[in-house]
């Protein structure tokens, strides 16, 4: 016979790395949404991170909805074969994309994609075209795992990442055209400006 643990009790038990990190984990997304704003943010997690019981948590995201789990989704795998691929305008981003070059290039836009995961792993493999990738504003990227191959990479990102944005995390190799990570250019934004 089992016996459910007193709500009280409960609240007086202590939290683990793991609560901490999940509250910590909704308050950059309720930052995100502008439900919280930067100083409270910082003041929150510094709360979140010294925690010691349920209670001391539960109070940090009392006043806030509940977060949306975020679905990976399915893998996607992109070839650029002969007349090239892409992935623009509206789709659902999954947490691990490989995309491979080939001989027509692949073009993978994220400015307008609907995304809710903290973290994407983009393996990209330049080979003979190229794979260009844009990020929006306020993502990052980290690009230490990617192998520059006689192509290179060229990362036109800036380090500002939003509190609660998408960081994608690059691998693979440039190949022989390279790999490119980037905020939209001018003409792009504007017509990003014009689709609103």
């Amino acid at each position: 016979m089992t016996s459910e643990v007193p709500e009280s009790a409960h609240r007086e038990m202590r939290a683990s790395n793991a609560d901490r990190d999940a509250v910590v984990q909704r308050l950059q997304e309720a930052a995100g949404e502008g439900r919280i704003d930067l100083t409270e943010l910082t003041e929150r997690v510094d709360l979140a991170l010294a925690a010691k019981t349920y209670a001391d948590l539960e109070p940090l995201t009392a006043d806030l909805p509940s977060g949306r789990t975020a679905d990976p989704g399915k893998p996607l795998f992109l070839k650029g074969g002969l007349h090239g691929a892409s992935r623009t305008g509206r789709w659902q981003v999954p947490a691990q994309i490989t995309a491979h070059g080939g001989m027509g290039g692949v073009k993978l836009d994220f400015t307008q994609a609907d995304c809710r995961l903290p973290l994407i792993e983009l393996e990209a493999h330049g080979q003979m075209a190229g794979v260009t990738i844009i990020i929006p504003e306020g993502w990052s990227a980290e690009t230490d795992d990617l192998e520059p191959g006689l192509g290179g990479l060229k990362d036109k990102t800036t380090p500002d990442r939003h509190p609660g944005a998408p960081l994608v995390r690059l691998s693979g190799s440039g190949g022989a055209a390279g790999v490119v990570i980037r905020h939209p250019n001018g003409w792009e934004r504007r017509k990003l400006r014009r689709g609103r």
